[in-house]
């Protein structure tokens, strides 16, 4: 939180680099800089003091320190010099670098010691009471000497060098010697005059000398224990963002002050939390700060070279920062109390600064030195697995970054590192240049410019290059974007974020260019457009934009952003839905989104080991997502265009790489193909790569399997890979069923699996073979494999081989399984359709449920319920309504005007026909009403299909389904020719279908007799004409059998009806004489 309190600023010095210290009664600062002068402040005087000064130097103050009974001041003209204490009185010279600058002064906490670091490669220890005792140090550095700091005992100085290294010196022996040397913490600088040079990057002692603080080069601040000489813990802030450019401890060591983006940050050293916040000189960073050793002040000065005095930056209701207190006098690491049951039941509510309620040093005020404390590093040994069991998270969120970017060294960065090119930026002070390379010069061309409002983000993409830069005083942040191809005003675009956001990451991407993007013209190149834009923000959200600038649509995300990756039809974003887990979990998620409609197309947790981070996110040659984390791993998220069915194939282990054994190197991803990884080679504990511009490497993409057969395992990993592989391809083609590519690759593939049959084949693993041939794509390779096995007398094996092969040759191939499949993923997915309001008036749907229908009582009956008239009567109207039937000359059928209904006597239960003057024949039960079947008191309904029967028709053979007669003829030797047709057109017709759509079944014997007999004069007429047409065959087969079922099946309403008394007017039936029976001939 911010502080109440307000400092107070002098401008003291020249824009430059300037230095401070206080006296050791705290009463005096004194300050340099580069205007070759030294003033004396007074802490207890306002701003309105007029300070005194020391003009001696001829050059640059670099250095100021206090001692007892003097204070020291050297520069760029190689001398330190001894002043009276508190005043501007010079009092000789103590050293001299030999015309070397002098960086730092350090004096001992006796005071009579004062150690000089200089350009030189060595350092002295000179003796205040007797100058010609000097002691140097040699041989720890390789390189320029930047600050130097002593232990609280005495006995140890810390020397931190240019070339990124800390070495400790034991001098409490007559003859100093190096201790220890401390690699990879501090970043390296080789450049004096960077402004990175101007960084504090000394190691800051804390009172107990059990530790010391150091800004490391990953923006972090790092303790360094005593006993072991390693990180044991470190001090961060998720909103904290930039480099370290100054420390400082307080005299009780409660407290740390650190500078960093033109602000002031005041931690409390044993919750590792920012209690308060200061800002600091716009437009300047900070490079010294210090604690007054005898009061609650705290002063630094800056580049701008204003000396700044934070009075009361502990606030009155917290630990006083000089007064020495048990917190202060722990010796060992940062300590935390044991757990301790609480006292009324529950534990008191933290305060709004997520501290104790009580303050940092309530132990100290009602316990006193008697509470025993537990050193993180037992409860983190204790722990097991190397991470600390906390109530709360301890696990420091990864902060945003940008794929492909490295921070500023030596004035030089990488916006953007990819598989398209490079975007260099050089920092001139005033101005950047901003350099853009391409790997491929022949499709774009590369550029320069200057760059004024210092981009800080940069992201190239394959149709436009994108910059950000950062909000400044009254400047809002913007983003600019670059089609390639367009390098006219017209073809730029700025895009303006409102007033306090800034730009957390940038993504462009778009199709692949189909010609060189060299043409100038307006058009781009190509009609491809120019890509798509995303943004995300402070504010939390992701701005969608097209590539000429217009605003699409503004995504929440959900948690916090991280990073996010742009291909030619979505965008990766990563970000963390919620906290980081308390055994080192980043819980990290990847969202995958569409360009088109913006859906969310996959969501999956980044499988990133604990205790490890993200490092790289990018997409491969196929469009493929892919991520890279600390631990060395590589996954590849397959199946990303299935919806909601992707998952993180881990492609490759670096650790196990046979190039790294034996080698301490790590590895900058810049792109991933199907068997290439393209990196970045990083010696040692190196993070990022330098300039000159490394060139990209090459490594073999080989996927982590355990199987150490020297003869199988690379087939079966090359198959593996290669399968993955294909499936991205397939899963790209949509309703495609293959491409000449995809089957060029499964080829490849069935002869590498043909190999490893072989091999199991000849060590005779059925079960193996079994398995593999199953695997293959094609049936000649099956029918190869069918051979292998023959080849090694393997009858049984082979049969199975056949069978595959038959099953498959019957069955649908992979490549349509898999189209079928992707077919199903759609329709699966597929947004159901809900109705619109008020727009269906119509009634429910009926639903039937025949087992609620009402039940109803079945009269039966019989020959003794009516008489045999009205049976009879009933049986005359069949032969009437065949009778009233007539047929078309063209032979179709045609419908009376009184025919409103089909008949329904397909749908009545068989009964057995009987003859008219039979009267002991039962009548069948009555049945559920048919809605198909006449009314009483109608006029009885006509079949509209039926064909008039014709008399005097010669007998042959049926093609109907229902009358089908055995013809008992010969027929003239000039119809043999015509057989062949006949038979053409009975298999036609045996596929014929009913009228409602029912497929026919044969009929039984017993109706084949009875059609016989019935049916025999009618069929002899038929037999006159010629057979119908294929296009007739239906209708004929259709109205035969209305007419025999007519008859054979008599309407249960017909019955009904005639049960009533017959009028006077009716006559008996009349029944035609039976034709003569068929003559059957045994030749047929």
């Amino acid at each position: 939180m911010a502080s109440t309190s307000k400092a107070i600023s002098n401008s003291a010095h020249q824009q430059g680099q300037t230095c401070i210290a206080f006296s050791r009664d705290g009463k005096i600062a004194y300050t340099g800089g580069l205007d070759s002068l030294v003033r004396i402040w007074h802490t207890d005087q306002g701003e309105d003091q007029e300070p005194e000064a020391a003009y001696e130097a001829d050059e640059g103050i670099t250095a100021v320190a206090a001692a007892e009974g003097c204070w020291l001041s050297g520069g760029h003209d190689s001398d330190v010099r001894r002043y009276l204490p508190g005043k501007a009185q010079f009092n000789g010279l103590v050293t001299n670098a030999a015309g070397a600058s002098i960086r730092c002064l350090a004096v001992d906490p006796s005071g009579k010691r004062v150690a000089v670091a200089s350009d030189e490669l060595s350092v002295k220890i000179v003796d205040l009471d007797e100058i010609t005792n000097v002691v140097v140090l040699e041989g720890g550095h390789k390189k320029r000497i930047r600050k130097t700091t002593w232990h609280p005992s005495g006995t140890i100085l810390t020397t931190s060098s240019s070339d990124g290294t800390i070495v400790v010196w034991n001098i409490s022996d007559t003859e100093a010697k190096v201790e220890n040397v401390i690699d990879g913490i501090i970043p390296e600088v080789a450049d004096p005059e960077s402004p990175e040079f101007m960084h504090d990057c000394s190691a800051v002692w804390h009172p107990s000398g059990q530790y010391f603080f150091a800004a490391s080069r990953t923006r972090e601040i790092v303790a360094i224990s005593r006993s072991t000489w390693t990180k044991t813990s470190s001090l961060s802030d998720p909103n904290i963002v930039g480099a370290t450019t100054a420390l400082a401890l307080s005299a009780n060591g409660v407290y740390l002050a650190s500078a960093c983006n033109q602000e002031i940050l005041v931690w409390s050293v044993q919750t590792k939390r920012v209690l308060w916040r200061h800002p600091g000189t716009p437009n300047a960073f900070t490079i010294q700060i210090a604690f007054s050793p005898t009061e609650n002040l705290l002063a630094w000065t800056d580049t701008e070279g204003v000396l700044s005095r934070w009075r009361d930056a502990i606030p009155a209701g917290s630990p006083d920062p000089v007064r020495q207190t048990a917190a202060s006098n722990v010796q060992g690491t940062t300590t935390k109390r044991k757990p301790t049951p609480p006292l009324w039941g529950e534990e008191p509510a933290a305060d709004a600064e997520g501290g104790d309620p009580y303050g940092d040093d309530w132990i100290i005020d009602d316990l006193g030195d008697g509470m025993e404390d537990e050193p993180e590093g037992a409860k983190a040994t204790r722990a097991g697995d190397g991470f600390v069991k906390e109530m709360v998270s301890i696990t420091k969120a990864q902060p945003a970054f940008q794929p492909g970017s490295t921070p500023m060294e030596n004035k030089k960065r990488y916006l953007a590192y990819n598989m398209v090119g490079v975007i260099e930026v050089t920092d001139q002070d005033t101005h950047h240049i901003v350099n853009v390379e391409f790997h491929d010069r022949s499709t774009r061309k590369g550029y320069h410019f200057t760059d004024h409002f210092k981009y800080d983000l940069g992201s190239l993409g394959e149709r436009g290059a994108l910059f950000a830069c950062p909000p400044e005083l009254d400047h809002p942040a913007q983003v600019i974007y670059k089609p390639y191809g367009t390098w006219s005003t017209q073809g730029d675009w700025t895009y303006a974020l409102p007033k306090g956001q800034r730009v957390l990451g940038l993504a462009a991407g778009g199709e692949r260019p189909m010609r060189s993007l060299r043409d100038p013209s307006s058009s781009g190149g190509d009609i491809q457009g120019q890509g798509n834009i995303v943004i995300a923000t402070s504010s939390g959200d992701l701005t969608f934009l097209s590539g000429s600038g217009m605003e699409r649509i503004v995504l929440g995300v959900e948690g916090e952003y991280v990073t996010m990756a742009a291909a030619e039809e979505y965008v990766l974003v990563v970000h963390r839905p919620g906290a980081t887990t308390i055994d080192g979990s980043q819980s990290l998620v990847a969202t995958l989104i569409s360009f088109e409609d913006f859906q969310v197309l996959q969501e999956k947790p980044l499988p990133i080991p604990k205790g490890h981070t993200l490092r790289w996110i990018g997409t491969t040659d196929e469009g493929a997502p892919a991520i890279y984390d600390s631990a060395g791993y590589i996954h590849l998220m397959i199946h990303h265009r299935r919806p909601n069915r992707a998952a993180w194939a881990r492609l490759m282990d670096t650790n196990s790489l046979e190039r790294k054994e034996g080698k301490d190197e790590s590895y900058w991803p810049v792109g991933l193909s199907q068997d290439t990884f393209m990196c970045l080679i990083l010696k040692g504990r190196q993070e990022h790569p330098g300039f000159p511009r490394p060139l990209i490497q090459e490594l073999p993409v080989r996927l982590p399997f355990r199987n150490q057969d020297p003869v199988d395992s690379p087939i079966e990993e090359r198959i593996a890979r290669e399968r993955i592989h294909v499936n991205l391809a397939r899963d790209a083609l949509g309703d495609e069923l293959t491409s000449p590519d995809i089957d060029k690759r499964e080829v490849e593939l069935d002869k590498q699996l043909i190999k490893l049959i072989q091999a199991s084949c000849k060590a005779d693993k059925a079960p193996r073979v079994i398995e593999l041939v199953k695997r293959l794509h094609f049936t000649n390779s099956i029918a190869a494999a069918s051979q292998l096995a023959g080849f090694y007398r393997l009858i049984g094996l082979q049969e199975k081989i056949e069978a595959i092969k038959l099953w498959r040759e019957q069955n649908a191939t992979p490549a349509e399984e898999a189209r079928e499949g992707r077919r199903g993923f759609a329709y699966e997915d597929a947004p159901l359709a809900r109705p619109k309001p008020f727009q269906n008036f119509n009634p429910p749907p009926k639903v039937d449920r025949p087992g609620l229908a009402r039940s109803a009582g079945i009269v039966e009956q019989t020959e003794f319920t009516a008489s045999s008239i009205a049976i009879r009567a009933g049986r005359s109207r069949a032969p009437q309504a065949s009778a009233s039937r007539s047929t078309s000359p063209e032979g179709k059928r045609k419908r009376d005007d009184n025919d409103d209904d089909l008949s329904s006597n397909a749908f009545d239960v068989e009964v057995k026909r009987r003859a008219v003057g039979e009267s002991d024949a039962v009548m069948p039960s009555p049945k559920p009403n048919n809605p198909f079947s006449r009314k009483t008191g109608q006029e009885v309904k006509k079949n509209p299909f039926a064909r008039k029967p014709e008399l005097n028709k010669p007998i042959q053979k049926s093609e109907s389904f229902f009358n089908k007669v055995e013809v008992a003829e010969k027929r003239p030797a000039a119809a043999k020719g015509k057989e062949k047709e006949k038979e053409k057109d009975k298999k036609d017709l045996s596929r014929q279908t009913t009228l409602f759509g029912l497929p026919s079944k044969p009929p039984a014997d017993k109706e084949k007799r009875a059609k016989k007999k019935i049916d025999a004069a009618p069929e002899a007429e038929e037999a006159k004409q010629s057979p119908p047409a294929d296009s007739q065959a239906m209708d004929v087969e259709t109205q035969d059998a209305t007419l025999v079922d007519s008859q054979a099946h008599p309407d249960p309403s017909d019955v009904q009806m005639d049960t009533q008394p017959l009028d006077m007017d009716d006559e008996p039936i009349e029944w035609p004489d039976s034709p003569p029976a068929a003559v059957v001939n045994d030749d047929d």
